[in-house]
């Protein structure tokens, strides 16, 4: 049973930076594959960026340039580096996690932690 456990969400003036981290423990296997996700009050939840196995990486549009995911394999947590934030990036942002090759749908990953709130004001 894999649990993941957010932290490092809060309440930034536009423009400033926050780093979110996704603390993974039970049974991931060698192609486990994270990703972060994000809602909104009102909206669906949408992708945000995605960690394969082999370290490939891919962003959502709206977070290109701004956005670094990056995991740290000897620690098993995924983080989420955001600078330059806007008002937009408000939301509940949750890691998620699976195995095998994923993509952006949130109904491919199995293992979901709690989230943490970012507020950009």
């Amino acid at each position: 049973h894999v649990q993941l456990v957010e932290s490092g969400g809060g309440s930034v003036q536009a423009g400033g930076s926050l780093r979110l981290s996704c603390a993974a423990s039970g049974a991931t296997y060698s192609n486990y594959c994270m990703a972060w996700f994000r809602q909104a009050p009102g909206k669906e939840r949408e992708g945000v960026a995605r960690i394969e196995s082999d370290g490939s990486i891919s962003y959502a549009d709206s977070v290109k340039g701004r956005f670094t995911i990056s995991k740290d394999n000897a620690k098993n947590t995924l983080y989420l580096q955001m600078n330059s934030l806007k008002p937009e990036d408000t939301a509940l942002y949750y890691c998620a996690g699976g195995n095998g090759y994923c993509n952006m749908r949130p109904s491919w990953y199995p293992n979901w932690g709690q989230g943490t709130q970012v507020t950009v004001s």
